[in-house]
């Protein structure tokens, strides 16, 4: 029996700097965390630097690029200041996410079609600059459509609304989510886009998007961080791997 390609693993370790900056000294260290998630099997580090700074800051940025051999994705809004630290630092990817400063944790996708104007000259100075961008997005055609038109290499559609549905056992409703987040990955696939996923992804919940076989990476990091209190963040970073790999088999 054949297997689908192997699914990349990102792992966001944005919370591991929450819980330093909650005490204000240097740990826990979110650099720890990426060294063990390597070990662990993971095949990238996102990271979120908003504007606010309640997750990782500036120089966690310098460390991560000096000190981490695997790639990272930057996630960032879609500001001006934003703009100019992607280009003031040679990260492999930059995803444009929506975010309110009001915001516990990104709440959708980006509207690109809406966007089009202030999100298309973004994208355009950093694949200028050499970094491959993807946008966070709905799994919606038209999004799709758009992201491909402004020339961004990926998209990673938003899994959220799946996560919830799944979430408060609403099955009909979460299995709708997945066909329609399947179906914008071969959308998406036959556009000539690299296809990612991810929010609130889960132990629980991870399988059937993991088995979409257009996706080519998942991006997971608050539930993992959270896990991580009860059984080790090795252990959780593994246990995501095989859950992975094991829906892909």
């Amino acid at each position: 029996m054949s297997s689908a390609p192997h699914l990349r693993l990102g792992i966001n370790i944005d919370h591991v700097a929450t819980i330093r900056n909650a005490r204000g000294g240097p740990h826990p260290d979110p650099l720890r965390a990426a060294h063990m998630a390597a070990r662990a099997g993971a095949d990238g580090i996102t990271l979120h630097l908003r504007e606010d700074r309640r997750h990782i800051r500036d120089e966690d940025l310098e460390k991560f690029i000096a000190q981490v051999e695997l790639p990272i994705n930057l996630e960032l809004a879609a500001t001006e200041e934003m703009l100019d630290i992607a280009l003031r630092h040679p990260t492999h990817a930059v995803c444009i996410v929506p975010e309110k400063r009001e915001e516990r944790t990104t709440e959708g996708g980006l509207d690109v079609a809406r966007l089009h104007n202030s999100i298309a000259p973004m994208v355009r100075k950093l694949s200028t600059a050499g970094r491959r961008v993807s946008l966070f997005i709905e799994p919606d055609p038209i999004q799709l459509a758009v992201a491909e038109a402004m020339g961004a290499q990926v998209v990673e559609l938003h899994t959220g609304a799946y996560a919830e549905a799944a979430l408060d056992g609403k099955a009909e409703e979460a299995q709708t989510i997945v066909e329609k987040l399947a179906e914008a990955a071969r959308i998406g696939t036959a556009r000539g886009l690299e296809v990612h996923a991810g929010h609130g992804l889960t132990f629980d919940n991870v399988k059937p998007i993991a088995a979409i076989p257009e996706l080519v990476e998942l991006n997971i990091g608050h539930f993992i961080i959270g896990e991580a209190i009860f059984i080790g963040l090795e252990a959780a970073f593994a246990r995501m791997r095989q859950l992975m790999d094991e829906a892909r088999a």
